[in-house]
């Protein structure tokens, strides 16, 4: 597992910036929320064409470890020079580069696992590698807390964070290997068609015995995508301005809204772990479960909100259960997208995520800075509510084979 450092480095600097960004743009650069929307999006829908072509690339050069070090490179040199400017364009501009040489790992990554392991156990390696990436990015939030506390200045988180990922680029060199053969998702696509013409042959005998047939023989990827894509857009929406949230509605200092937010990366690190654990889970019901779950939660946290009921502890507690099923959620969509998306198109799963991501940075702090936090997660637990909706129209996975 030593080849997981790299991105272990790497999701410490992201955990750190994660909440040091949308703070650091409302308070150093004396923005608005909706700024931070805005920077958020227009990075995420720069980088959604370079997802599918990062993907596609990967797949056709078949040089996984060579894109995965180019992204730690390229975001740590972008950072560096991040850190050294102070021109808003400028900063906006390396900020929207960063994404696109974040998401050139992402899709390759995703390759390797399913490559290295076989289908039966993608849902343990995935499970196993967001748990210790999980660690990292909490070890960011973390250390984000004790420099802020400290009185680091922005400067010197940044260049810690370019730092972090040139760790991860030298890492990633000695220890990523591309695999020799690729035939794993190959196999698992014609086990799927096997599956179909089985299933097709049941339901036909079934429909001239006389009987009424309700199942569908197939399903379609496009159910999977727009799932994803409401999934993705709502938890976007929610969790761009949250960090502002904490920090001037609830008026915490900042190391307190990087120790809440260790909450809720200690709740996703629960659910990796324990969807690591979990013997051959049926990936269709954990992402029906997960979406239900997270919209229950929205209208416990509007309801605490809006009647000033024990606000800060039930936010505390809210973001910690958002991230156990948020870790269930990944791993399972993760295992799926793999399953279902046609070998070649690994990018799609980034694309959708990019998408719905750039939609919800737009979206979340207009609605919280335009109508109130109250109003957003009301918003957001429908958002959740038709993700779960969605999913409900996927097949349970074949126990036939």
């Amino acid at each position: 597992m030593w080849w997981l450092l790299g991105f272990i480095f790497h999701e410490i600097a992201f955990g750190l910036l994660s909440v040091f960004v949308p703070l650091y743009i409302t308070g150093t650069l004396k923005g608005s929320l909706t700024d931070v929307g805005a920077i958020s999006a227009l990075a995420n829908f720069v980088a959604v064409p370079f997802s599918f072509f990062w993907g596609y690339l990967s797949e056709r050069t078949r040089r996984y470890k060579l894109h995965i070090s180019l992204s730690f490179l390229g975001i740590s040199i972008l950072l560096y020079l991040f850190s050294s400017t102070s021109m808003i364009s400028l900063l906006v501009a390396i900020y929207a580069l960063i994404s696109v040489f974040q998401v050139a790992h992402e899709a390759p990554k995703n390759v390797l696992i399913s490559e290295y392991y076989p289908r039966v156990e993608w849902q343990r390696n995935f499970g196993m590698f967001q748990f210790l990436t999980g660690f990292g990015w909490l070890l960011g939030l973390l250390l984000g807390f004790v420099l802020s506390t400290l009185g680091f200045s922005s400067t010197f988180m940044l260049i810690l964070c370019s730092l972090l990922n040139l760790a991860a680029f030298i890492t990633s060199v000695f220890s990523i290997k591309d695999p020799s053969f690729i035939f794993e998702r190959k196999l698992v696509s014609i086990e799927r068609v096997v599956n179909l013409v089985n299933r097709g042959f049941y339901l036909f005998s079934k429909a001239l015995d006389g009987l009424k047939i309700k199942e569908k023989v197939g399903e379609s990827v496009s159910v999977l995508c727009f799932g994803l894509l409401a999934f993705t857009l709502t938890t976007s929406m929610l969790f761009t301005p949250l960090p502002v949230f904490f920090s001037q509605n609830l008026h915490l200092q900042e190391s307190y809204v990087f120790g809440i937010f260790m909450l809720n990366t200690s709740g996703s690190l629960i659910g990796y772990f324990l969807s690591a654990r979990m013997s051959q889970p049926d990936d269709r019901a954990v992402v029906k479960k997960a979406a239900l779950a997270r919209a229950l939660l929205l209208l416990i946290l509007l309801c605490a909100v809006w009647l000033a009921l024990l606000p800060l502890e039930l936010s505390c507690l809210a973001l910690l259960v958002l991230g156990v099923t948020y870790g269930f959620f990944f791993v399972s969509i993760l295992s799926l997208s793999m399953e279902l998306i046609p070998e070649g198109k690994a990018g799609v799963f980034n694309v959708l995520t990019g998408l719905g991501g750039a939609a919800g940075c737009l979206l979340g702090p207009f609605l919280a800075e335009n109508f109130g936090f109250p109003i957003l997660f009301l918003i957001s637990a429908i958002g959740f509510s038709l993700s779960y909706a969605i999913f409900r129209t996927l097949n349970r996975r074949d126990k036939w084979t």
